[in-house]
C-alpha cells in the first residue's frame, strides 16, 4: 500500500537585513526542509545558499529592472504546493513590511493552499541599530513611522498627517528619492538642521552610513546612490551614532556637516550634545554596496 501523498505547505519567510545569522531558528528550519525557494532580489547569496537541497529561482523585483508579475509568483506557489512540495517565499527583512507578502497570503488561501508565515527583522530596525542609530530614545523621540518612499503618493499623506519632528521617520525603498523626500519635509516645516542618514548595506561588511542634515539632502548633497539598496532615517536620534557608533557601528562615508540643529534644553541637550564637535570626515565610497 501506498503512503498517502504529503501535504504541501508555503511558508512566507522573513530573510532579516541580510547577514544569515540574524535569520530566525525558524527561518533556518524551512530553508533546510525546502523543496523549492523563490526568493527576492535584496536577499543575500550566503542566506539562499542554506537552502541546499532546494531548486532555488530569483523572481525579485528592481526598479528599472525586468522582473516577474506578482500573479505568476502566486501561481509558481500554489502549483508547487498543490504537488505536495515545501515552498519557501523568501523575502528580505519581514514579508508583511513592504514585501507583498499580504498579497501572497491571500492568493494563498484564496487557492486553499496551506501557508505559514516566519517573520524576520526588518531592515526598518535594523538598518539604524546597525548603524548606531536607535529609532526611538527617552528624552528624544518616543516614536517611529516607516514610510515607503518609492513615490510621492504613498509618502506624502504620511508627512502631512504629522507634526514636523514628532518622531522620527525610517524610509524604505527611498534611496532614488532622496532629495524629493526632504524637499517635501522641509516645504511641510521641518528644521533645515533635522540630523538625517542614509544607510547602505546595514549587516554586510562593506556597508556605510552617510549623515547630514534635511538642507544638505534637499540640496542633493547625498550619496548618488539611486539604484543602490538602503534605508533613510531622518531625526534627531541620527545625533546619537556620534557615540554609539564606537560600539561597532559602521564607519561614516561623510560626517555631519558644519550646519547644526538649534539649541535645545534639559534631557535632549543632554543627550545630543556631544555630537556637536564633530570634525567634517569624508571617505571614500564604495560601489560594492549596491551588488
Amino acid at each position: 500500500m501506498s503512503p498517502p501523498p504529503r501535504s504541501g505547505l508555503v511558508s512566507l519567510v522573513g530573510a532579516g537585513p541580510g547577514d544569515p545569522r540574524l535569520l530566525t531558528r525558524a527561518a533556518l528550519a524551512r530553508l533546510r526542509r525546502a523543496d523549492l525557494v523563490l526568493f527576492d532580489a535584496l536577499v543575500s547569496p550566503d542566506t539562499v545558499a542554506l537552502a541546499r537541497r532546494a531548486r532555488r529561482f530569483s523572481v525579485g523585483k528592481r526598479a528599472g529592472r525586468p522582473s516577474m508579475r506578482q500573479e505568476t509568483i502566486h501561481g509558481l506557489m500554489i502549483r508547487a504546493a498543490r504537488r505536495g512540495q515545501r515552498v519557501v517565499r523568501l523575502k528580505g527583512g519581514d514579508p508583511f513590511v513592504f514585501g507583498r507578502g499580504g498579497e501572497e497570503a491571500l492568493a494563498l488561501r484564496a487557492a486553499g493552499v496551506p501557508f505559514e508565515v516566519i517573520p524576520g527583522v526588518s531592515a526598518a530596525i535594523a538598518a539604524p541599530a546597525l548603524a548606531g542609530i536607535p529609532v526611538t530614545h527617552r528624552g528624544v523621540a518616543s516614536a517611529f513611522a516607516v514610510v515607503s518612499g518609492h513615490a510621492a503618493s504613498a509618502y506624502e499623506p504620511v508627512i502631512d498627517s504629522m507634526r514636523p519632528g514628532a518622531m522620527t521617520l525610517v524610509f524604505l525603498m527611498a534611496i532614488g528619492a532622496q532629495q524629493e523626500i526632504s524637499t517635501a519635509l522641509l516645504t511641510r516645516g521641518w528644521p533645515p538642521a533635522t540630523s538625517s542618514a542614509l544607510v547602505f548595506g546595514a549587516s554586510r561588511p562593506e556597508g556605510e552610513t552617510w549623515t547630514g542634515t534635511l538642507a544638505a539632502l534637499a540640496r542633493g548633497e547625498g550619496p548618488p546612490l539611486g539604484n543602490c539598496p538602503g534605508t533613510l532615517i531622518i531625526g534627531d536620534v541620527v545625533r546619537l551614532r556620534a557615540v554609539l557608533a564606537d560600539g561597532g557601528a559602521r564607519a561614516s562615508m561623510a560626517s555631519e556637516p558644519a550646519e547644526r540643529g538649534e539649541r535645545r534644553s534639559g534631557e535632549r541637550a543632554r543627550l545630543l550634545g556631544s555630537s556637536r564637535g564633530e570634525a567634517p570626515r569624508t571617505r571614500k565610497r564604495r560601489t560594492d554596496v549596491c551588488s
